[in-house]
């Protein structure tokens, strides 16, 4: 039930800043600013996007793989229940559910929910069941119906049955370590509310995989880390470990039935009680055993009509914080303003973008990657060069096919089943 995921993650944060500006008051500085005679704009914002770059890369040294610290044995840890919403298998399936009854913690429960009785997953879960009777582990079937998110109705009847004040969402592709849960623990503190992790994947054979790891570890990281280094909301519900309380408040999971980015507006209303989110210092590692690039480039776009309907003033103005849009813009504005050669500027500016990229990546690897240098090239034009047509093409189909079903968004983010209507 990964789907949805990440919607508002791959905002820009400069945008934010951009809109914040524009709007917040109606000066002749401001007008200059956004509208005036000298584009100003257009030096300010690959200068703001390049700033961006280089604090990821500083955040990502601080923030990722800091070494898990060892609890003290008289300060018990909290318990934790996971929700494991399924939908279907694939070949790392049992791999990956696996790492769940492996995990170095003391007190968790596992509930898994499927919501059809004959799906493929069933007989693999009570399988893992089976093998790991010392884990407490739960099977769930049916779900309820209590709004328009599939993944809500699934989860809903695990929810109700948790017993304990943590709550874990953990998608079907998703592959814990050891400590996972422990490290996620220890950045709930005590004004944090929720504690995600930033999505990364497994190493996988292919270029399917190559791509994935690639955007996640430099498209999606770079905005996902400064994101959070300015407390912005970028939660992705891949991965996530939040305090029941404050979603028993609202009126539990079911509240967020009404929304397809039920990640975004769970963190939303546990910010807007002035309660921190954080990331995690490891990755969610992502390891489904399908990995296409048609498949992921249809995900990719169904984040990006969410993030449309959610936060279309900072979305619309989005492709200028991709690589070769705001390289060519850069070229054409500093060509007009110093007289530069613009195809000198804009190779420079791919280079720069390259090795800043490849270094990011690097520190979210944390180890060797699992492709040559010359992958990562082909990989990396892919990814850049594909950015803005599948912006576009997402714009023209406003409707989401999730599955086997078609929905359609309001402004605001609220959805309504369009599979009948098609």
């Amino acid at each position: 039930m990964a789907g949805m995921s990440s919607a508002a993650a791959q905002s820009t944060p400069f945008t934010y800043f951009y809109c914040s500006v524009k709007d917040s008051s109606r000066t002749d500085s401001t007008w200059h600013l956004a509208c005036g005679p000298r584009p100003v704009l257009q030096r300010l914002m690959p200068c703001g996007i390049r700033v961006l770059h280089f604090i990821a890369i500083v955040y990502a040294k601080y923030r990722l793989h800091r070494r898990t610290e060892k609890t003290c044995p008289e300060t018990p840890l909290p318990g934790i229940s996971i929700l494991k919403p399924l939908t279907g298998s694939d070949p790392n399936l049992y791999s990956n559910l696996e790492t769940f009854f492996v995990m170095n913690y003391p007190s968790y429960e596992l509930l898994f929910c499927i919501e059809n009785e004959l799906d493929e997953a069933i007989p693999i879960v009570r399988l893992l069941i089976d093998k790991y009777k010392h884990i407490n582990a739960h099977l769930f079937i049916g779900g309820e119906q209590v709004g328009i998110n599939p993944k809500i109705n699934n989860m809903q009847t695990g929810y109700s049955a948790a017993k304990y004040e943590l709550i874990m969402i953990s998608d079907a592709g998703i592959c814990m370590k050891e400590d996972t849960l422990l490290d996620m623990v220890q950045h709930l503190t005590e004004d944090t509310g929720l504690v995600h992790q930033m999505p990364f994947t497994c190493d996988r054979e292919g270029f399917p995989a190559t791509f994935e790891k690639i955007y996640f570890g430099t498209s999606m990281a770079r905005m996902y880390l400064v994101a959070d280094l300015m407390r912005i909301n970028c939660h992705t519900g891949m991965s996530t470990l939040i305090r029941k309380k404050l979603l028993d408040e609202v009126g539990g999971l079911r509240t967020f039935g009404v929304y397809l980015a039920e990640d975004f507006f769970i963190a939303k209303s546990i910010t807007d009680r002035k309660w921190r989110i954080r990331v995690s210092s490891q990755p969610a590692l992502q390891n489904s055993g399908i990995c296409q690039i048609t498949a992921f480039q249809a995900r990719l776009a169904r984040w990006i009509k969410l993030r449309l309907a959610m936060i279309p003033l900072t979305t619309i103005i989005e492709p200028l914080s991709e690589c070769v849009l705001l390289g060519a813009a850069s070229a054409w504005a500093f060509r007009y303003l110093f007289r530069w050669d613009p195809l000198v500027f804009f190779m420079v500016h791919l280079l720069i973008w390259f090795l800043c990229d490849f270094v990011l990546l690097s520190i979210i690897q944390h180890g060797s990657l699992p492709f040559s240098k010359f992958e990562f090239v082909l990989g990396w034009l892919f990814r850049e060069f594909t950015g803005l047509p599948l912006f576009l093409h997402a714009l023209k189909d406003p409707h989401i096919k999730w599955r086997s079903r078609s929905y359609r968004l309001r402004w605001g983010g609220v959805a309504e089943d369009f599979t009948k209507k098609v």
